[in-house]
């Protein structure tokens, strides 16, 4: 008995015919036959039922076929384990996020106890984001706005809440906070239309009586920080996102409680279960864990809470 003789029956077994196990195997069609046909004479058994070529198991085919099932199913198992055992050494995870800042401390235990992995990260907004997991260009995606449903597997990687910033050298730069009603007379710098900062702030502005308008527009996040940093005016971010700038002060903005920016961590739920996804994902679970256990609510980026998606009620932009 040998290896390619009871791969060849159960190809057989399982595709119901000769043509089709040999099409899954690659082989042509009397390679599957002689295969067959020695083990059968090999063992003297009859394994399958040959009858205006239509094929059926026997009895012993039957049987043969029950522990065949098994041999191949663990070849299988053992074969996805060496392989996910693999790419946790030496795989690619590939991250498209609408800002890195969240992943932060993420990034830095996945290296430590991954280094190994290569780790490639571009920036897209929400659409790209989603489009480049349902494209297989990406493995993990990072967005503002979750999308609901049942495609994905989602974690909340909390919300902070949006803060003015001005240049260092600055007029208002000792001011301690604003109002929305004091950010009115002032030269603002703001996102372009459609940010989900801007319309976070436009939108609690407005409940609050007031409308805001940018002295100056400009596109993304770095646009307006470089225009704040040469003292065109105050802009504004989310406070996970300010980061460290020596050129910059952050100021905060008063009755901010319906102004936080989240962020979350998705990935398609089909691919949730491979080993890098997994592998992250359980990081972001365990530092989730410990920001809980510390209390703390700062440190965004690694705050992270595993959620059930099940009613589309979010809408992607």
């Amino acid at each position: 008995m040998r290896y390619v003789q009871l791969r060849a029956f159960h190809n057989v077994a399982i595709c119901g015919g000769f043509s089709r196990a040999a099409e899954q195997l690659c082989l042509t069609q009397p390679a599957i036959s002689d295969q067959v046909r020695k083990l059968e004479e090999e063992y003297d058994v009859l394994l399958f039922n040959r009858h205006k070529k239509q094929v059926t198991l026997t009895n012993a085919g039957t049987k043969l076929l029950d522990i065949t099932r098994r041999l191949f199913d663990n070849e299988q198992q053992a074969f996805e384990f060496l392989s996910e055992s693999r790419a946790l050494r030496s795989g690619t995870l590939r991250i498209v996020a609408d800002s890195a800042h969240h992943l932060i401390h993420i990034l830095a235990r996945f290296r430590e106890r991954y280094p190994g992995v290569r780790v490639t990260m571009r920036a897209g907004n929400t659409r790209t984001v989603v489009d480049s997991l349902y494209s297989y260009d990406a493995d993990i995606g990072v967005l503002g706005d979750a999308p609901g449903g049942h495609d994905f597997e989602t974690v909340e990687l909390g919300g902070t809440p949006i803060v003015a910033f001005v240049a260092r050298t600055h007029a208002l730069a000792e001011r301690r906070s604003f109002s929305f009603a004091e950010l009115v007379d002032l030269p603002l710098v703001m996102r372009e239309q459609g940010s989900k900062t801007r319309n976070k702030l436009e939108q609690a502005a407005t409940r609050a009586g007031v409308t805001l308008i940018p002295a100056i527009e400009a596109e993304g996040r770095e646009a307006v920080r470089e225009l704040v940093g040469a003292g065109a005016g105050v802009g504004f971010v989310s406070a996970a996102e300010f980061g460290h700038d020596d050129r910059l002060i952050r100021i905060p903005i008063r009755d901010t409680a319906d102004m936080t920016m989240d962020e979350s961590l998705i990935c398609l739920r089909e691919r949730s279960r491979g080993k890098l996804v997994q592998a992250f994902l359980e990081i972001a679970r365990q530092l989730a864990a410990g920001d809980a256990a510390d209390g703390s609510v700062t440190r965004a980026a690694t705050r992270a809470r595993t959620i059930s998606r099940s009613r589309n009620h979010q809408r992607i932009e």
